[in-house]
């Protein structure tokens, strides 16, 4: 599943000619491009997508998202690497659980 995240911005730098931000998703932190959202700022929320932010978003709002995902296990899911959960769900790994 790919979901659109809300995230904090962190930190902004221009990278090869692209802006970009450090975002924070309740504690996982990822790069984003903020060429859809060039005037976001440091501290400021955004719904991102694929690495991408597209929208802003007021901190209420997206605390209230974030806490729901996380609730639901949907954050752990989204950012979480797909080779490890293959690994945790392969046979004979139930005795090490």
């Amino acid at each position: 599943m790919c979901l659109a995240v809300p995230g904090r911005v962190v930190e902004i730098a221009e990278r090869d000619g692209t802006r970009m931000a450090v975002v924070d998703f309740g504690g996982v932190v990822k790069d984003v491009c903020l060429e859809y959202l060039p005037d976001l700022a440091v501290g400021e929320y955004a719904i991102v997508h694929v690495g991408f932010a597209l929208q802003r978003l007021d901190e209420e709002s997206a605390q209230r998202t974030l806490g729901l995902f996380a609730e639901l296990g949907l954050l752990q899911e989204e950012f979480s690497d797909p080779w490890e959960a293959a690994a945790q769900d392969a046979p004979g790994r139930e005795a090490n659980r």
